[in-house]
């Protein structure tokens, strides 16, 4: 333990309870903002979140005046779904919250609450978090919220400790908006070069998708597929969810894998949403709920752009079918879409800039890589 830290609990450092509750009957359409765990979870990621329920004025001012309304710099805390999640408290903010879904921290003198949204972040508190997960359906209860422990040094040093990491998240959301404006560049370039692909504008010679594209569908993995390791005689299996991670690789045998697919090849998903979403390859085999772009003629990257367009996700999702639950493509209508096709000069131009725009890219995507490594470590330092 360093010199001045203490090992405490949540309790000593805040007053934890949750709401008074609110029935059902009591939810509006408009009114003062009714948050779940699932507003909370999104207001920790995004900042903000579009609230769908509501409770009377009257009602809240009751509340407020009998029980008190979460305060700037008070902590609110998922107890349900994503367990753990904190919202600290801004200055002008205005609402309620479901009791059961949401603890309520309320801050103490001497406790920075940044410092303790941090620490929820950091595999001490974490490991106590999961480990009171015995039920099928985790919570995150006031009596296990009371009784967990936290690393707690002098205010100062607690907020020297915050002013380190936020240096460092800002850097890394700094970078991911470098990304994005990359992203909105190369959708500018293609506008300034192609034009809008409905009204054609430059008049280019007009096909379908289906001159310019052949589509492999995918087959049915084993049912045994998710029993297999890495081998030289197995592969990985790609489906939809590794494209936003990775924590469940799966594997199946060459011999029985069908369709296979590159690191550079043109993936697209067919059902759920986004209805029409093209996906950055990853090699493997892979499964129903994804098909091959093969180009027939023209510049791959060109195809790759057209096929991220508005304008076709729009009127994809106006046709799209409902398949085992899910929104799904109608092949037909997908193939029968208008293709205005450059002149393949033009379209390798195009692809030239896209990519020094994902060389780019890629470097800024090292850098946040690296500062999310010194992150990670200096997360570490502090908590473990």
């Amino acid at each position: 333990m360093r010199e001045g830290w203490e090992i405490k609990t949540l309790e000593d450092l805040f007053d934890i309870g949750s709401s008074k509750r609110v029935y059902e009957s009591q939810w509006r359409n408009a009114g003062v903002p009714f948050y779940r765990a699932r507003e909370i979870v999104k207001l920790s990621r995004d900042g903000f979140v579009d609230n769908e329920l509501f409770i009377d004025e009257e009602l809240y001012k009751e509340y407020a005046n009998n029980y008190g309304t979460p305060k700037c710099g008070d902590i609110m805390v998922t107890g349900v779904g994503t367990l753990g999640v904190c919202y600290i408290v801004k200055k002008n903010d205005k609402f309620y919250f479901k009791d059961g879904n949401i603890l309520w921290f309320k801050s103490k003198e001497g406790t920075n609450p940044f410092y303790v949204n941090y620490a929820f972040k950091s595999n001490y508190l974490r490991q106590q978090i999961d480990n009171c997960n015995g039920a099928t359906v985790g919570t995150f209860t006031i009596v296990r919220a009371k009784k967990t422990t936290i690393p707690v040094p002098p205010l100062a040093e607690q907020e020297r400790i915050v002013e380190e990491l936020d240096l460092l998240s800002s850097i890394i959301e700094k970078k991911k908006a470098q990304l994005k404006e990359l992203d909105q560049l190369a959708q500018s370039i293609f506008y300034d070069m192609f034009g809008d692909p409905i009204t054609n504008e430059k008049g280019f010679p007009l096909l379908t998708i289906n001159d310019v594209i052949k589509f492999e569908g995918g087959s049915q993995p084993p049912k045994t597929a998710f029993e297999y390791i890495p081998s030289p005689d197995n592969i990985r299996l790609i489906q939809i969810r590794d494209y936003k991670t990775d924590e469940y690789i799966t594997y199946v045998p060459k011999s029985l894998a069908r369709r296979f697919c590159e690191e550079d090849d043109i993936m697209i998903g067919r059902y759920g949403p986004p209805i029409f979403q093209i996906l950055k390859g990853i090699k493997g085999a892979y499964n129903v709920a994804l098909m091959k772009a093969v180009p027939l003629k023209g510049n791959k990257e060109f195809i790759r752009a057209f096929l991220q367009q508005k304008c076709l996700l729009r009127f994809l999702e106006n046709f799209s079918r409902r398949v085992a639950g899910q929104d799904g493509i109608q092949m037909d209508k997908l193939k029968s879409y208008p293709f205005p096709y450059p002149p393949i000069e033009l379209q390798s131009l195009f692809a030239s800039k896209v990519e020094a725009i994902e060389r780019q890219k890629s470097l800024i995507q090292q850098s946040i890589v690296e500062t999310q490594t010194l992150f990670d470590s200096r997360m570490d330092y502090w908590f473990d």
